[in-house]
């Protein structure tokens, strides 16, 4: 073979080999990314959010800071939004880091359920400040594949966050936090009796009350219940005003008064609708009568069974059927309604918690209404007997 031949099938086989390198080369490692190890959002970036939306399975709900710096859920009839929810999940991610980077191919991507799970912040203007689309767990380890935008990048963050879209679970539950040490006064009601007032000029005094039964004092412990139960109040769900349950409520509360050692008057009103029992009607006879109907006529009514002495039979006379015995009446319940509170503030149009009540009413436990004392007996105990009184000693006698 010609030395001019073989170098030509040299550079031949050459960029044969070069060629099959190339196509059957391994892919790229994902190249580095600055993020890495870094959270998965900056404080700064939160501090220039002025709404939180959060997506998931096609429900959103959106949080909205307020120039105070609360935040309120529009959403949920404009109620204030529970900061401590919105102040985990923000920490969830401030905490969170970038592990890797995991791809750049958008088949890669797709195969990552990337769909409409998204956590955003916007500015007032409801432009994007920053959001994140959260995929599928890995199938090993921890973490959630995310995406940042519409970046054409995966990555792997060491985050564990649920996303809630209920409007309602965002919204603050707390109607009342009153601190019992700060309680200087309460009025109880009691539909025998009237109300009875108790109060105390320091919190370390004890309760004394205005109609102390003979031989009996306040009992400490019961008191502290009440200021307990009426003092922190969160409401379970929410209704129109015109609801008629709220309006049937309102005819049935009680009004406990209560006034701190700083002057401040609250008023707290529980009621609901109470049990019901109505006759049920009668059940209808073969006849299809009902009622008085169903029991005969008038004459019907008026005769008597003549019954034969015993071993006798009256002539011409078929065996009656037993006459039927009249029905019992039966009665239907029907359950108590929901329990409502209104909550007011002697400070007037400036206490948010007027404010509040003039949007819904606000439905809260059944135990908080049931838990309360219901007779005025039940606020006191039987006093201690006072100590008998000492006897004087007797002079010393005079020595004979």
């Amino acid at each position: 073979m010609k030395l001019r031949t073989l170098i030509v099938y040299v550079t031949i086989l050459a960029a044969l080999a070069a060629v099959i390198f190339y196509l059957q080369r391994p892919a790229p490692p994902p190249s580095a990314d600055a993020r890495i190890g870094q959270p998965l959002i900056a404080t700064s970036v939160i501090e220039k959010a002025a709404k939180l939306r959060l997506s998931d399975q096609g429900k959103s709900v959106t949080v909205v800071k307020q120039a105070d710096g609360t935040w309120r859920v529009p959403s949920y009839f404009d109620l204030p939004a529970d900061f401590s929810k919105i102040s985990g999940l923000i920490g969830n991610l401030t905490e969170a880091k970038l592990d890797r980077l995991v791809t750049s191919s958008a088949d890669r991507i797709a195969r990552l359920e990337f769909k409409d799970t998204k956590i955003e912040l916007l500015d007032n203007a409801d432009k994007e400040v920053w959001s994140v689309t959260l995929g599928k767990n890995p199938d090993a380890g921890g973490g959630r594949f995310v995406r940042f935008g519409s970046e054409q990048k995966a990555f792997l963050a060491s985050l564990n966050a649920y996303l809630d879209t209920e409007p309602k679970n965002w919204a603050n539950t707390e109607l009342l936090n009153l601190k019992a040490d700060d309680i200087a006064k309460i009025e109880i009601p009691f539909a025998d009796g009237g109300p009875v007032t108790l109060s105390r000029a320091k919190k370390e005094d004890a309760w004394t009350a205005d109609k102390t039964p003979a031989g009996q004092k306040v009992k400490a412990d019961k008191i502290s219940s009440v200021l307990s139960s009426i003092g922190t109040i969160r409401f379970s769900d929410t209704n129109d005003l015109t609801d008629p349950n709220f309006a049937t409520a309102k005819a049935n509360e009680r009004l406990f008064k209560i006034e701190t050692f700083d002057h401040k008057v609250i008023k707290v009103a529980l009621g609901r609708k109470p049990e019901e029992k109505k006759l049920k009607p009668p059940a209808a006879t073969n006849d299809g009568k009902t009622g008085p109907a169903s029991l005969g006529s008038i004459s019907d009514l008026a005769k008597k069974d003549d019954k034969p002495k015993d071993g006798e039979a009256k002539p011409g006379d078929e065996k009656k059927p037993e006459e039927a015995k009249p029905l019992a009446p039966e009665y239907e319940t029907i359950p108590a309604g929901p329990v409502f509170v209104e909550i007011s503030s002697g400070d007037g149009d400036k206490a948010p918690i007027n404010t509040l009540m003039a949007k819904r009413a606000f439905q809260i436990s059944d135990y908080t209404f049931t838990g309360l004392p219901q007779k005025p007996d039940e606020l006191f105990e039987p006093a201690p007997a006072p100590a008998p009184a000492a006897t004087p000693a007797k002079p010393d006698e005079p020595k004979k």
